[in-house]
C-alpha cells in the first residue's frame, strides 16, 4: 500500500470525524480539534484506530468520538 495514500485516508477520516463530532456537540470544528488534541484523541483514537473505525458509519464515529472526549475530559 502506498504510504501517502494511507496517510491521506487516515487524515481525511479524522477531519470528517472531527467535523461530525463537532456538529453533535454543537461546537466549532476548531474547538473540537483543540479539545481532542488536548486529550491526545486525534492520534491515539482516530488515526491509530482507523482500521477499526473507518468501517463504521460517520454518525457512529461522531457519537463515539464525542462521548469519548466528554468522558476523558471528565476524567472517566
Amino acid at each position: 500500500m502506498n504510504t501517502d495514500s494511507d496517510t491521506y485516508r487516515r487524515i481525511h477520516f479524522a477531519v470528517m470525524a472531527i467535523e461530525s463530532g463537532a456538529r453533535k456537540l454543537g461546537i466549532s470544528g476548531k474547538e473540537m480539534h483543540d479539545r481532542l488534541s488536548k486529550q491526545g484523541l486525534i492520534r491515539n483514537r482516530l488515526i491509530k484506530r482507523y482500521e477499526q473505525l473507518h468501517t463504521q458509519s460517520i454518525d457512529w464515529v461522531a457519537d463515539d468520538i464525542s462521548e469519548t472526549l466528554l468522558n476523558w475530559e471528565a476524567g472517566l
